[in-house]
C-alpha cells in the first residue's frame, strides 16, 4: 500500500469510535478495531472495521492522560458501566476512545527505514492519537476489512 492510499484509509475513520487495539491471537499483527458511522442524512449504515497492521515490528502504546487525569481516575467503580458516568475521572467504562485528533503517517521515518533495510521489505510509520492512549505502529502493510457484527479479537477455548 502506498502513502497516499495509506493515508486515505487512515483518513476515512477520523474522529471514529476505536473499540479495540491490541496484537492478533498469533501475535504479528497488530488490529485496530474501529466503530465507524456516518451522519444518518447519508443512509450509510454504521460498520466495525479492522485496521490490520501486517507484519508490525514495533508497536507502542502510551497513555493520551496526564498524570492528573490519572490520579482522578483510579476509582474502580470507573470500570462500571452502571456507576462510572456518574463519577469524576477518566470513565473506562465507556470500552471506546475516539480516534482523534487522529492518525499520522510519518513519511522518511528512520524507524522504518531501519526496519526496511534490516528485513527487505517496505515498512511505514503511523501514529494514532486518541483520547486515551496513543500508538505508534512500524509495519509493512495495512489492510482493511469489515467485521460481523460479533467479532471477537481472541476467546479463550480448550483447543487454544
Amino acid at each position: 500500500m502506498g502513502i497516499t492510499q495509506l493515508r486515505r484509509a487512515l483518513d476515512d475513520v477520523f474522529d471514529q469510535a476505536v473499540l479495540y487495539h491490541a496484537f492478533t491471537s498469533y501475535m504479528r499483527d497488530y488490529e485496530v478495531i474501529v466503530y465507524a458511522t456516518a451522519a444518518p442524512s447519508t443512509g450509510i449504515q454504521p460498520m466495525n472495521l479492522r485496521y490490520l497492521f501486517k507484519f508490525c515490528v514495533e508497536a507502542e502504546t502510551r497513555t493520551a492522560l496526564s498524570s492528573e487525569t490519572w490520579r482522578e481516575s483510579l476509582d474502580e467503580r470507573l470500570t462500571d458501566p452502571e456507576i462510572g458516568p456518574d463519577l469524576d475521572g477518566y470513565v473506562w467504562a465507556v470500552r471506546w476512545q475516539p480516534l482523534y485528533p487522529g492518525a499520522e503517517v510519518i513519511t522518511d521515518s528512520p524507524r522504518a527505514q531501519n526496519w526496511a533495510e534490516r528485513v527487505g521489505i517496505d515498512f511505514h510509520e503511523v501514529r494514532i492519537e486518541m483520547n486515551g492512549h496513543n500508538l505508534t505502529l512500524i509495519f509493512s502493510e495495512l489492510e482493511v476489512t469489515e467485521l460481523s457484527i460479533g467479532y471477537a479479537p481472541y476467546v479463550v477455548t480448550e483447543d487454544n
